[in-house]
């Protein structure tokens, strides 16, 4: 089940990076896909890659974007300063609301990577 979610992250997220790379003025080196227990994403800012939880799949769409968005603007900013906040608020202005329901759900701590 989990190489079907894979797959059908894979095939939804691209569009996002697509669409906001140019917005935002960035560019990663690679997208991948993990199954993480805490975290929606992740971005290592020095070599420019995003990793997305699997478990996004599940989840509205506009929440993966809000994630892209989000671990992209960390290429800009790296931690979650007031100017990351006011990169969020420039690029994704309803980012709050899209954040707190993707927070209302619960990560599947049953799902093996």
């Amino acid at each position: 089940m989990n190489e079907w979610y894979r797959t059908e992250l894979k095939a939804k997220f691209p569009e996002f990076i697509e669409k906001w790379e140019p917005v935002i003025g960035v560019q990663e080196t690679a997208v991948g896909v993990k199954n993480m227990r805490t975290r929606w994403g992740t971005c290592n800012v020095k070599d420019k890659k995003v990793l997305l939880n699997l478990q996004l799949t599940k989840k509205p769409i506009n929440c993966l974007e809000y994630v892209v968005v989000h671990e992209l603007v960390h290429l800009l900013e790296k931690n979650h300063t007031t100017v990351f906040v006011e990169y969020m608020d420039k690029f994704l202005p309803n980012w709050r609301m899209v954040k707190d329901e993707l927070n209302s759900f619960i990560m599947d701590r049953y799902l093996e990577e």
